[in-house]
């Protein structure tokens, strides 16, 4: 079907943090929103890339070499094998392109880890 979607609506849908929620589908990915607030964990892909484009606020994507501020209106691609760690000091919305594949904590198995997404 081809409805469009008003992001701030889906967002508004959901208030936990670092739980990615599936928004659509482009061939083999999913679109994901999710809302980040505080820090996540150090991990990679090994197998695919990320792209995440903030929507609504800011973060930091700490990278082992570097630190990098992304914010709203901005994207960054994580090219799979690269470590990362993304941070938010306030709340911030973002939209997460990736392979239908991918784990949200990657190479990691923690509490965080999520091998189900729900959709909104």
């Amino acid at each position: 079907m081809m409805d469009k979607v008003n992001l701030a609506e889906k967002f508004s849908r959901f208030t936990e943090h670092w739980s990615p929620k599936i928004a659509g589908e482009v061939n083999d990915a999913y679109i994901k929103l999710v809302k980040f607030k505080g820090e996540f964990v150090w991990h990679h892909h090994d197998h695919e890339d990320e792209m995440f484009q903030v929507v609504k606020g800011s973060f930091t994507m700490k990278l082992r070499d570097r630190d990098v501020e992304i914010r709203e209106g901005e994207f960054i691609i994580i090219p799979r094998g690269v470590e990362h760690k993304p941070v938010a000091e306030a709340e911030c919305c973002v939209m997460l392109i990736e392979p239908k594949s991918t784990l949200n904590t990657g190479n990691v198995r923690n509490e965080r880890t999520l091998p189900k997404l729900d959709r909104v």
